[in-house]
């Protein structure tokens, strides 16, 4: 548009000085040379005219745009000043906040190693007597039906134990050939000769009990106590050791329900063979058993070894994932080293893990292991998995144990395994009496795991006592 202007603009120009040229020469008179000269000196000062017009026009146009983008910078530079002013308050807020939560935090930090100085102290100090009264010479008094009030942790809910009787020491172990001990094993299924042991597993440091896990115990024709290493593999060769999981966890429910009247914070760990796992009879009937008891599936437990979840085959899985559908939780127990993998195992149900306290504290797992011991229990608690160190026979080791965080313990310090007293006894240990109801309600006494034998039954009583097996 303004290229057209400007042409049109210089044809008039032209048109304008010929013109004046051509009245020169046609009115005036004037020679044709001196009118062209007068013509293109008029054409020479419009030219100039229109030149200096318009530079003078652009002037003030670009005079007028340098104005408003004067005013524009003006208001941008006030808008950056006031947003700098306001992020060096908020800046200034934010700095306060952070000063004054560091400062709480290092006062709660304080505090909490104060404390952890002196929960070792006490430790310490408890150790250091424990030491002075192990030295001391000490008579030993008579059993008293009583001694079981003097026990290292007063259990809460309390479970009914049977006190050791004043016995003479029991005979040297005689040995078995296989197939004897088979015999034995197999007597004492059909006998109801499985006794359960309890032994508590305590919170630390407060030593409160928070579970019970359930050892099992065998009785042979002689009366003989043949503890759960002694006669496992040999059961599980002869296809018994389906029955004995399925009568101990008819006794561990017994034992839960038991417990669960007088406190619902508590709970039983049964442990259960790999080759029950594997065995499609023995495991359906296990699997129905417990689909009964379901209500009861966040307070039991079951147990595993470390080995069984690392050779799990295709059975085992899929009966883990039944037994994990109905609410059951796991426990790995037996674990000879710390390589493990906290995810798959919380997918696979496992909620606890017992590790001995001597492999915790053994300063070259650190070297053998993925991370080292002090960090496991952080590490396992991100994936909901508790930590018990088991096997603690010292103060010593509770003392170091506390600084790996570690929150339930086991061991012979606290308690050793104990065998139930009959249902109806004391909590002071007095002589037991026999209670007509056992723990269904039934009418029938439940036999008492001691050392010396019950009086058999027969009859309905002993069909009856076969079937619900002793308290």
């Amino acid at each position: 548009m303004i290229r057209i202007s400007t042409i049109f603009i210089a044809i008039c120009m032209v048109l304008v000085a010929a013109s004046l040229g051509f009245v020169l020469y046609s009115v005036a008179g004037i020679s044709g040379s001196e009118s062209a000269i007068v013509a293109l000196t008029a054409l020479t000062c419009l030219i100039l005219y229109n030149a200096v017009s318009m530079r003078l026009r652009d002037r003030s146009d670009v005079g007028g745009q340098i104005a408003d983008l004067s005013r524009g910078t003006a208001d941008l530079a006030r808008q950056v000043a006031e947003f700098g002013r306001r992020l060096a308050a908020v800046e200034g807020r934010i700095a306060s906040a952070n000063s004054t939560g560091a400062d709480r935090m290092q006062g709660m930090a304080g505090e909490i190693n104060e404390l952890g100085g002196l929960v070792r102290q006490l430790a310490a100090s408890v150790a250091h007597h424990e030491d002075l009264l192990a030295a001391a010479p000490v008579a030993q008094p008579d059993a008293s039906p009583r001694d079981d009030l003097l026990q290292p942790v007063a259990p809460a809910p309390t479970v009914v134990f049977a006190p050791p009787p004043p016995v003479a020491p029991p005979p040297p172990p005689i040995s078995r050939s296989q197939a004897q001990l088979v015999a034995a094993i197999r007597h004492a299924i059909d006998e109801n000769r499985l006794d359960i042991y309890l032994q508590p597993m305590v919170t630390l440091p407060q030593r409160k009990v928070r579970y019970y896990e359930a050892v099992t115990r065998l009785r042979d024709e002689r009366d003989q106590v043949l503890a759960a290493d002694d006669f496992i593999e040999a059961a599980e060769a002869a296809g018994l050791i389906g029955r004995i999981d399925h009568m101990v966890m008819l006794r561990c429910v017994q034992v839960l329900r038991r417990l669960m009247i007088r406190s619902k914070d508590v709970g039983v760990f049964c442990n259960v063979s790999a080759a029950t796992l594997a065995s499609p009879a023995h495991f359906t009937q296990c699997l129905d058993f417990l689909e009964a008891n379901r209500a009861l599936a966040p307070s039991f437990v079951l147990e595993f070894k470390q080995a069984t979840f690392r050779n799990l085959g295709p059975v085992e899985s899929e009966n883990l994932a039944a037994l994990s559908q109905r609410g059951y939780r796991f426990s790995i127990d037996h674990v000879s080293d710390l390589r493990l993998e906290p995810r798959e195992l919380a997918d696979r149900g496992v909620r606890f893990i017992k590790v001995p306290a001597a492999l915790l504290l053994d300063a070259r797992q650190s070297a053998t292991s993925d991370i080292h011991p002090s960090d496991l229990s952080d590490l396992l608690g991100r994936f909901g998995i508790d930590l018990i160190a088991e096997r603690i026979e010292g103060e010593r080791s509770v003392v170091d144990l506390l600084d790996y965080d570690v929150r339930f313990g086991q061991g012979f310090l606290f308690a050793p395994p104990r065998p139930l007293r009959p249902e109806g006894a004391s909590a002071t240990a007095e002589a037991p009496q026999a209670n007509p109801q056992d723990f269904n309600g039934a009418g029938t006494s439940a036999p008492v795991s001691s050392p010396t034998a019950p009086p058999r039954a027969t009859g309905s009583a002993a069909l009856a006592r076969r079937a619900l097996g002793p308290s």
